[in-house]
Formats: C-alpha cells, sequence, structure tokens
C-alpha cells in the first residue's frame, strides 16, 4: 500500500460546517460524500469516479466538512452514533440546498442510507427531523440515473471489446431492500448493464452479492480470506477476466488477499470507474492502474484495450 501511495500516514482533522452555505443552481448539482478511504486505500477509485462524473456532465459538490460516516465501528457497537453520524452529512447537505447525496463507496452508502431512512420513520411518526429532503444514492445509480445507459455508451470511444467481466456488488449496495429500495436486490443488473455500454461482456455468476467477508479482514483474517476465496472461485469458474467492484472494502479485500489465496495466476479487480476511464478514452495515466495491487494492465494490454 505505501509503494502505490495509497496509506495515509497522518489523520486530517475536520468538523461538521457550522454554517453551511447554500451553492448555487443545486438541481444541477449533486452531493458527493467520498468518504475515508477516498484519502487512502481507494484514491484511485475517487479519482477516477469524479473524472467519469464531470465527462458526462454531472457536477458533484461534497457537503461541508463532512465527517466519517460511522462505518464499521459505529454501527457494530453503539446503534445511536451510527444513526448520528451520518445524519450529520444529511444535515449539512440539506442546508446547502442538495437534495441528492451519491458515495462512490457501498459502506458509505449503507449507513447514509439507514440513515435517510431512519429521518423518514421519525418523520412518519410526527417527531421533528433535519436532512429529511436529501435522497442517498449510491454512485452507481446516480451515474446510470443522470447520464443514462444512452449517454454513457454515447461517450465511448474505446470500446472495451473481448473483456469479460463478472460484476461484483458485494452485500451493501443492494441490501437490505427495504432500505435500499433496489428492486432486484439479490440479483442486480445494473452494473453489468453499465459494462454492456461500455462494449464489455459481462458474465452471469452466481456470487455477485456474496459477502467477501472484507469488515472482517483485520479481526477475523482467515475468515476474510475464505470468503473473499469463494467470491473469486466463482467469478473464475464463470470464465471471468476481470472482476469488477463498486465498493473500497470489496475492492481491497480481493484485490489484496489474493496472495494468500494460492491461485496459479491471480484475476485482476478494477474498479468499474477504471473501466470507464479506458473506454471514454480518457488515458490509461488517468486510469490510475498503477494503484491496483494484482496489475491488471498485462490482461488489457493483451486484450487490446490499452496499448502495448
Amino acid at each position: 500500500l505505501l509503494r502505490r501511495g495509497k496509506l495515509r500516514i497522518l489523520p486530517t482533522f475536520t468538523r461538521p460546517a457550522r454554517k453551511p452555505q447554500p451553492v448555487a443552481e443545486p438541481g444541477k448539482k449533486v452531493g458527493y460524500f467520498p468518504g475515508c478511504a477516498s484519502e487512502g486505500s481507494a484514491r484511485e477509485y475517487d479519482a477516477t469516479a469524479r473524472l467519469v462524473a464531470r465527462t458526462l456532465g454531472i457536477e458533484f459538490v461534497e457537503p461541508e466538512g463532512w465527517t466519517c460516516c460511522g462505518s464499521s465501528p459505529a454501527h457494530a457497537t453503539d446503534a445511536g452514533r451510527a444513526i448520528a453520524m451520518p445524519s450529520s452529512t444529511l444535515e449539512t447537505t440539506e442546508r446547502m440546498g442538495l437534495t441528492t447525496l451519491t458515495s462512490p463507496c457501498s459502506s458509505c452508502f449503507a449507513r447514509l442510507k439507514h440513515a435517510e431512512h431512519a429521518v423518514g420513520q421519525s418523520a412518519a411518526a410526527g417527531a421533528p427531523t433535519s436532512g429529511g429532503s436529501v435522497r442517498v444514492q449510491h454512485l452507481l445509480d446516480t451515474l446510470m440515473e443522470r447520464a443514462g445507459m444512452d449517454g454513457i455508451a454515447g461517450r465511448v470511444e474505446r470500446p472495451l471489446a473481448g473483456l469479460k467481466v463478472a460484476c461484483y456488488y458485494g452485500c451493501l449496495i443492494t441490501r437490505p431492500a427495504k432500505v435500499t429500495g433496489a428492486e432486484h436486490h439479490e440479483y442486480p443488473m445494473k452494473m453489468d448493464e453499465l459494462m454492456q455500454a461500455l462494449g464489455a461482456e459481462p458474465v452471469s455468476w452466481s456470487a455477485k452479492t456474496d459477502c467477501c467477508g472484507g469488515a472482517l479482514g483485520v479481526v477475523k483474517t482467515e475468515v476474510s480470506v475464505r470468503m473473499a476465496r469463494r467470491v473469486l472461485e466463482d467469478a473464475r469458474a464463470s470464465g471471468a477476466d476481470v472482476v469488477v467492484t463498486m465498493c473500497p472494502m470489496c475492492h481491497m479485500n480481493l484485490d489484496a488477499r489474493q496472495q494468500r489465496m494460492d491461485f496459479r495466476a491471480p484475476t485482476p479487480i478494477v474498479h468499474a470507474t477504471q473501466l470507464m476511464v479506458l473506454a471514454f478514452d480518457l488515458g490509461e495515466r488517468a486510469a490510475l492502474l498503477d494503484k491496483n495491487i494484482v496489475d491488471p494492465r498485462p490482461l488489457l494490454r493483451e486484450r487490446g484495450i490499452i496499448e502495448a
């Protein structure tokens, strides 16, 4: 992680904004909650997500003074704090005049979505609330809603032809359905449709929403490795060249743990936004493929997706 510039040594100190300023033309903008991983282990995901959004004409605005969403320590130990921490971000977003808040991190999305759900329940019960006008989305839904399939496909300059991808959603993007509102929470297809728009070939596989054990990576490492291995074994058996993720924790767990899985050859794990950068012909350097632990570049050169 140090060699790839993905480990932040010194923390950044911040606090929620006391008087957030309303943004101009808020209806044309989307609140963007990058999450803590964006400043460390998922820097390449954050950078490519922002680049892709700009390319598609989507303007992100970070909530002023955003702070950690509380995942995983808060929701594992303190139910009240688990709602209060993301709720402060929802309140700030609302005071800025923004009505949509998106996050590229599925863990952050889950905590923000649970807070949105809790605020909605409190409002229904007649309790005074703040932040209730903000709709929380995962980045995947924001891209699909704001740009649309036609808009994404129309931006493709270098189709990912011949690349077989296993779209891995993990356990948080669509579940629990009563909170996320996902229509097909057990076998979602939006990321598959996104990859098709880029010219790639999504494979059918059974583990696309299985948990990879990312949250157990530190406290029960061997369990986490076994769970991640099952996901990767299913992806490999399906004939996938790469596994595509839209979750920093899933990406790190699948990408970094393969050294302990004794595969004859590793499977590259790439962020969907990295493939979008390549398909949009924004440049190999902009895709930050050198940040990935399992280097995807040899495979991508072999497939003719990047220059040899």
